[in-house]
């Protein structure tokens, strides 16, 4: 009896664990699909985001002496006493250690600042970092979950103009953003920078070889169009980005529970297997055993 019921208990575990690999790949599925369309949105904007940053980043550079830095308050750099933090994540787990490590990096960064700064609060995207956040017990300034798998440029711009009035209020004086950056289905890249006030890329130098800009119309009147605009695009890109990495990351977090499932279904069968013939070597020696007496008797 006690042979059956361990036959049983292994064949009930064997289907369990087989109903769970194909959850496991069913969700590796869904994953790879909506990773191919996530990828191409982070990868198409890459162009326009990058080439964005370059030009205006420079652009920033060159009018940031004299009168320059009094054209458009996202360039004018001041003390820093609140600094926030927009956090990127995912609403849902399975993925691996991709939220721990974008939650490891922007911790990293606030413990790097904190020293230096009289207030520091979170602007979070994702569910997994508002929580992360709110044990650690900081200041939430604002929460925008559920931005879906797919977000569109209208869902992802309140968070970049709350972030603008805040700055432009001075209630904020500098500003960070944190994703994971997608480099292949198997690399994501937890990433940090600074997006406002906005400034040069490390290494430019708008004294060394500038071009000499001619603005039409006026610069006061460009860059109020344009740097709203170049905070919002580094938003979009960056929630683009975290989606991409959230998705290959799910898939392969999927593909080797898949393959950790059909490991144990195969070490388990070899069990059953063994199980079962122990049982029936264990009937056979009953059989014999009172055949044997019933002959004596």
């Amino acid at each position: 009896m006690a042979g059956g019921g361990q036959v049983r208990g292994i064949r009930d575990r064997i289907r369990s664990v087989s109903s769970t690999a194909k959850v496991t790949r069913a969700m590796e599925l869904v994953a790879a699909s909506k990773m191919r369309r996530a990828q191409e949105r982070a990868v198409q904007a890459r162009p326009y985001a990058e080439t964005m940053r370059s030009v205006l980043a420079q652009l920033a550079a060159y009018t940031a002496g004299g009168e320059g830095a009094n054209l458009h308050p996202l360039l004018q750099s001041r003390q820093v006493g609140h600094l926030s933090y927009v956090h990127i994540t995912a609403d849902r787990g399975l993925a691996g250690g991709l939220n721990a490590n974008i939650n490891r990096a922007g911790a990293a960064l606030i413990l790097q600042h904190q020293p230096g700064v009289d207030r520091i609060s979170v602007v979070s995207a994702g569910r997994k970092g508002r929580d992360f956040f709110r044990r650690s017990g900081m200041e939430m300034l604002a929460d925008f979950p559920e931005l879906g798998d797919f977000p569109n440029f209208e869902d992802v711009r309140p968070i970049a103009r709350l972030i603008i009035d805040e700055f432009v209020s001075g209630r904020v004086d500098q500003v960070f953003i944190g994703y994971q950056r997608f480099v292949n289905a198997a690399v994501q890249r937890p990433t940090t920078r600074q997006i406002l006030p906005i400034v040069a890329p490390a290494g430019a130098d708008a004294g060394a070889g500038a071009v000499d800009f001619i603005f039409e119309p006026s610069p006061e009147q460009l860059l109020q169009t344009l740097l709203p605009r170049f905070v919002e695009m580094q938003v979009f890109e960056a929630v683009l980005e975290a989606r991409a990495s959230e998705q290959s990351a799910r898939m392969v977090a999927m593909r080797q529970a898949t393959d950790a499932a059909k490991e144990m279904v195969a070490d388990l069968t070899l069990a059953y297997n063994k199980a079962r013939q122990e049982s029936i070597t264990s009937e056979l020696l009953d059989i014999v055993g009172g055949t044997a007496a019933i002959e004596n008797a």
